[in-house]
């Protein structure tokens, strides 16, 4: 089976209300897989949602059988510097700082840290030092908010 994240979100959707699956990332090796999960809810994310997630997930994957194994399955908030996964992640976060990495150059850097001006069908647009850049959401291999104490 392959583990999606379509296929863990509506597993989410069965059991907990409210919740979105920001980011899924696969870790370890094929003796120790480890699974993390970074949710988050309109009313934060708590302990107790973090275990009924992991409850209701947990049983998921053992029920179709998902690894060889054992696994470890985590789940937590995605943190004040949130992963940037979707297009509708980079729309609730316009005008605030970002870093974006892309696949190939964009503008003549592949990597671009500035203000998140705009979110279009296909691109973000980010502004840094005085120059702009329109990124192709196809080739960002990784985005995330940059948070300044």
């Amino acid at each position: 089976m392959a583990l999606t994240e379509e296929w863990v979100q509506q597993v989410i959707d069965r059991e907990v209300e409210d919740v979105e699956l920001v980011a899924l990332e696969e870790a370890g090796n094929r003796r120790q897989k480890i699974l993390r999960l970074y949710i988050d809810h309109p009313g934060g994310v708590t302990h107790d949602l973090c275990a009924r997630v992991s409850s209701a997930v947990g049983d998921a994957l053992d029920e179709v059988d998902a690894f060889e194994g054992a696994y470890t399955l985590e789940v937590s908030s995605p943190g004040i510097e949130r992963p940037l996964t979707k297009r509708s992640h980079f729309e609730a976060q316009v005008g605030k700082e970002v870093y974006v990495k892309t696949m190939v150059p964009v503008e003549g850097s592949k990597v671009w840290q500035g203000v998140l001006n705009e979110v279009d069908e296909d691109s973000v647009t980010v502004e840094e030092a005085g120059r702009t850049a329109r990124i192709p959401l196809k080739e960002i291999t990784s985005a995330h908010l940059i948070y300044r104490f």
